[in-house]
């Protein structure tokens, strides 16, 4: 007995100790934390239990048979982060440069298989080279392994990435299939295919940064979430992050205690929207200030910033939060924006959390360049997720709602529950200037006239009133009580139930 022990303790000490010493040290240069290090980052401390931390690869060729490490480039198992369970991974970029073997890929598959049973959430933390060369298609059906196991645990259990190191070729498929992917500034990065491989198929000199470092993602491609400055900020946003998602798609999500009061009104927000409807206002300050504690979790906020998405609190209970931003192109729904909040939108309704749509849109944006980029078919995928969508939904109009984008945000011919709009909201088909021109194209040459036309316009349709006579809107409400009026929606909304026709699944424009 005492001689097993002396073995497993040594195998144990192999596995912890990943691919030497050596390239521990050479990680930590890099700024980077090893994988069982950032495992013990991320979780509550000692709740972390292993799994096949003695797993080895099968490989026989070029020489693999000699050369085997316990664990085989990957730390599997489950813990807790603020005492719920996750199951995790974590990729060891010391063993084989994290590279992934059938063996590796079959530790992955099995967390995400328990993940699953248990209704957990899984946790990715890549950090990989990709395929293992030595070992060929074995390699690439591990990939495709887990690439099912990602589609049938998309919207079961969340699922998020964390890149933080390299992830190239086609280990870049598995996180893109996850809920969200965070990434770490200067010393992780995603392509398809590398730097010398464009240079030589387009004759592009590209750096690893400029073509899938953390701020291509997080600002051009739109492919990342969010981006941080070390791996130390990465896995303690993680666990800020985890705190607004439920375990499972049968949850709900965690209610925080609060001493922010439901009913605290905030005067300052009657006088966020200034007098002149073409000045812009920051439509975060109207977030932060309605949010408990000012706690609102933003994703992607450097790309598509015309469009706001991100999590909040209200009375302890997590919303998913959606606002135009005035600051960036007038708040107008672009291709981008459309599918940024499109896609936010069905991760809030496929995990139970509540929406909450800020809405001072003045339209769809115009332009060849929309048009050509098929504006009509992605547009529509915000429409279709908003229209699809049986959580609470519960929207404010605070200025501008016009033509089709005020339908597509949350309107109450989508199913929203309950819509608001503050007393000087604008909801109409378009603007009074153009429409006067369109209706009235004979006094085009008579400015009097025009203005005349314009001011009864204005009076008569570009205001709340007509929309709240009709029962588009549920309520006029005063700024500075936008914050007691959605606690009291919200708590009202908490058992809604409702369901949508059966169907294997929708057919959303893609």
């Amino acid at each position: 007995m005492e001689e097993i022990i002396r073995q497993l303790e040594e195998k144990r000490d192999a596995a912890r100790l990943g691919g030497g010493q050596k390239r521990i040290d050479a990680q930590h240069a890099k700024g980077k934390l090893t994988a069982r290090e950032r495992i013990e980052f991320l979780l509550d401390e000692d709740s972390f239990e292993e799994w096949d931390m003695f797993v080895e690869h099968d490989c026989t060729d070029f020489g693999m048979e000699n050369n085997k490490v316990p664990g085989d480039g990957v730390v599997t198992g489950y813990g807790t982060i603020n005492g719920r369970p996750v199951f995790v991974f974590s990729q060891d970029f010391t063993v084989f440069g994290g590279s992934l073997s059938a063996a590796h890929a079959r530790k992955i598959c099995k967390v995400m298989e328990q993940a699953m049973k248990v209704g957990a959430p899984v946790i990715g933390l890549n950090d990989s080279g990709g395929a293992r060369i030595q070992e060929g298609v074995a390699s690439l059906g591990g990939y495709a392994d887990v690439f099912q196991l990602n589609v049938l645990a998309s919207g079961v259990v969340p699922q998020i990435s964390m890149i933080m190191g390299p992830c190239a070729g086609g280990a870049v498929y598995s996180p893109s299939m996850t809920d969200f992917i965070f990434m770490v500034k200067d010393s992780s990065y995603m392509f398809v295919t590398g730097p010398e491989v464009v240079k030589t198929v387009t004759n592009e000199d590209v750096t690893q940064e400029e073509l899938g470092g953390a701020m291509t993602h997080t600002s051009r491609s739109g492919v990342a979430d969010k981006a941080f400055m070390d791996d130390v900020e990465a896995l303690t946003q993680l666990r800020r992050f985890m705190g607004f998602v439920p375990s499972n798609n049968r949850e709900k999500a965690p209610v925080k205690p609060t001493a922010d009061p439901a009913n605290r009104p905030e005067m300052s927000l009657d006088t966020l929207v200034p007098k002149n409807p073409n000045k812009p206002y920051d439509m975060k300050e109207l977030i932060f200030k309605v949010v408990d504690e000012g706690d609102f979790f933003e994703t992607q906020p450097e790309y598509a910033a015309n469009i706001i998405t991100g999590f909040g609190r209200i009375e302890g209970h997590p919303v998913g939060i959606v606002a135009n931003q005035p600051m960036v192109l007038a708040g107008c729904l672009d291709i981008s924006s459309s599918i940024k909040a499109a896609r936010f939108v069905r991760f809030c309704d496929a995990f139970n959390i509540p929406l909450v749509t800020f809405v001072d849109v003045p339209g769809f944006l115009p332009g060849t360049s929309q048009e050509y980029g098929g504006i009509i078919k992605h547009g529509a995928k915000l429409l279709y997720a908003y229209a699809e969508a049986t959580v609470p939904k519960v929207t404010v109009v605070t200025r501008k709602a016009y033509g089709g984008a005020y339908d597509v945000m949350s309107s109450k011919h989508l199913r929203g529950d309950v819509n608001y709009a503050w007393p000087n909201a604008e909801i109409a088909v378009m603007g009074a200037k153009g429409a006067v021109e369109i209706i009235f194209r004979a006094d085009r040459d008579d400015p009097e006239k025009i203005q005349a036309r314009t001011d009864e316009y204005q009076q008569k349709f570009a205001n709340p009133f007509v929309a709240s006579a009709k029962g588009f809107v549920d309520d006029i409400i005063r700024p500075h009580n936008t914050r007691p009026r959605l606690a009291r929606a919200l708590r009202m909304l908490r058992n809604k139930k409702l369901d949508n026709p059966w169907k294997k699944h929708g057919n959303i424009p893609l």
